[in-house]
């Protein structure tokens, strides 16, 4: 025989002092090992709770002990496990969720019909409308033959169906129905409050129908809201599942289904991810072809750029901060540019050339209207999801502003189709005539984890490069240590940075040059180009160095120059959100 009780019950009635009434029903609860959920409101009560008959006996005595719960009356089931995980009792502001204050069943309800009277009805045939006013998935298990479902995914939405229901059902006799009846209290008066004439509510809803007159006139199962899904006409528990992600009651053959994940996905919302990533890539892809048409900085434009004093500049002129921190520009153009107001702070306040500035104190540089260079824009979104964009930048393409590019940039165009607050953040950079993938992270706690990975050698970077010369082995390596970016302080020496790249003949060319699968270890600054230039294997079209150090291709822009043939090919790390192997492939430029 089965071993727990079922109980279902619902009362509107003015209650007071929830709180109190809250803290004894759980200690009640507990103490005779009941499990459900009890929900307490200024307009009544509503459980569904199970455990032992004796132990159910108990609280129904308690609850009919409180003023306005005398009558209360449940609606009883059995089945052979609880299906319950645990006890809640919680304080609502609705016993159950309408939004509609002038609609107070304690003190209003439509007229109710008994299940012996609507089944006698339905035998007679004698017209009547019956509506549900249940959410769809529990419609899909079962209603009443010929029953109008209004199609809401939650009982909010009923206000806004019953409006758009035909004219002509007003004058109309309207039975509704829904589980156990609860529902049918509110929305019976508000179809009154909206004109209908003759409008009924099943008293006890499908539940207590199936109590007295069994399955005829209705179709499928009726939903519960716990681990049974669904029962039959019999009050026994059905075979359906429910579906974690959609909600949606699953039959036997849908359980049976690949689609079915348990706590996943189901035949009704699964959705094949190859599809929804091409999905949001096609997507992406469209808003860049809508940005980069026409170039960003085809039109002039005035353009504000911050400059950072750092500690080591504290209090010193900000001309003389300039200097050391702007050094492709002459100090005579810095000055002048000083005594045509071009610095800023960022409420508009002119600082001059003799300003003292002070540590982390931020101006702005000002640069007058002018067409920023023609840059490519043939950028290709090659991956996306909620925590990365992985795109192929084009050459040449700055990755952010600097010198004469404020937004012919990737950032800039990356911006522009992302949507605030979370804007896009690269992860790695690519110099301005280099071509192959730059990852971006979604937010800035993503973009630390994955930056991380690239500190501490645990992505794999796999290059292309052209190099003239031809290597005297297929496969090679160089560990020559190089000098860091970071500036050092006065009087300390420049921190050198340990650094491998391994090197793998892909095609030794008629020409003279040879194609390379470059692998780099460590992440240090223009790793691969320094190595090779040191091996006597410069990058085909790489600039000269000065000072020991490659120039920035931004900086000494010339549209016409060749590109470096250098294309960062491939990219595997962990996902920064679920920690697993991610890999990434770029499409070979023509000349790989």
């Amino acid at each position: 025989m089965p071993a727990v009780t079922n109980i279902s019950a619902y009362r509107f009635a003015r209650l007071s002092g929830l709180e109190s009434l809250r803290v004894e029903l759980l200690a009640w609860c507990k103490e005779w090992e009941l499990k459900g959920t009890i929900l307490l409101s200024g307009e009544g009560i509503n459980l569904f709770v199970a455990g032992a008959a004796e132990s159910i006996d108990q609280l129904l005595e308690k609850l009919r002990s409180v003023s306005g719960l005398e009558g209360l009356t449940p609606k009883v089931s059995l089945s052979d496990s609880q299906p319950f995980n645990r006890m809640l009792v919680r304080i609502k502001k609705e016993i159950i969720s309408f939004g509609v204050e002038a609609v107070r069943p304690a003190d209003y309800t439509s007229p109710k019909i008994a299940a012996k009277e609507l089944k006698k009805w339905l035998d007679e045939g004698k017209p009547v409308t019956l509506l549900d006013t249940r959410n769809d998935y529990e419609v899909k298990l079962g209603t009443f033959k010929g029953a109008i479902d209004p199609n809401i995914k939650t009982f909010r939405g009923f206000p806004d169906a019953v409006r758009k229901l035909p004219e002509e059902m007003k004058n109309q006799p309207v039975v509704m129905f829904c589980t156990g009846g609860i529902r049918c209290e509110k929305a019976g008066p508000f179809m009154e409050l909206e004109g209908f004439k003759e409008i009924y509510q099943l008293d006890g809803g499908i539940l207590k129908y199936f109590e007295e007159c069994g399955g005829e006139h209705y179709e499928g199962d009726c939903f519960v809201f716990d681990q049974r899904v669904g029962v039959d006409p019999g009050l026994s528990e059905s075979d359906h599942a429910v579906c974690f992600a959609c909600q949606a009651p699953l039959n036997t053959a849908e359980q049976e289904d690949p689609r079915y994940v348990q706590g996943k996905s189901c035949p009704h919302c699964h959705v094949d991810e190859a599809a929804k990533l091409a999905e949001r890539i096609a997507s992406r892809q469209a808003r860049l072809n809508v940005e980069r048409d026409p170039l960003p900085g085809s039109v002039p434009q005035e353009n504000r750029r911050p400059v950072t004093i750092p500690a080591r500049h504290d209090k010193r002129e900000l001309l003389d901060a300039l200097i050391a921190l702007i050094p492709q520009v002459s100090p005579g153009e810095l000055e002048q540019w000083c005594d045509e107001g071009r610095f800023v702070t960022y409420s508009g306040v002119v600082r001059g050339k003799d300003h003292v500035v002070r540590a982390g104190e931020r101006v702005l540089q000002i640069f007058p209207p002018k067409v920023e260079p023609w840059v490519s824009t043939d950028i290709r979104v090659t991956y996306e999801d909620d925590a990365l964009i992985v795109v192929r930048k084009p050459a040449p393409l700055p990755m952010a502003e600097l010198g004469p590019f404020h937004r012919n940039t990737l950032q800039y165009l990356m911006n522009q189709v992302c949507e605030l607050p979370h804007v896009p953040r690269a992860v790695n950079r690519l110099d301005t005539s280099m071509t192959g993938l730059v990852v971006f992270a979604r937010t800035r706690h993503l973009c630390r984890v994955l930056k991380r990975q690239f500190i501490d050698g645990d992505v794999e970077r796999v290059f292309l490069v052209l190099v003239s010369g031809h290597p005297k082995k297929d496969r090679f390596f160089c560990d020559s240590p190089i000098p860091s970016e970071s500036k050092p302080k006065e009087g300390e020496e420049s921190i050198v940075l340990p650094s491998r790249t391994d090197f793998q003949v892909v095609e030794r060319r008629d020409d003279g040059s040879a194609l390379l699968e470059a692998v780099s270890k460590t992440g240090c600054a223009d790793q691969i180009r320094i190595h090779l230039s040191r091996l006597g294997l410069p990058v085909v079209g790489d600039p000269e160095f000065v000072q020991g150090r490659l120039l920035d291709e931004a900086l000494t822009f010339d549209g016409d120059a060749p590109p470096i043939l250098l294309h960062l090919w491939k990219l595997s790390f962990a996902h920064p959100s679920t920690g697993g192997a991610v890999h990434f492939e770029a499409e070979r430029p023509e000349w790989a």
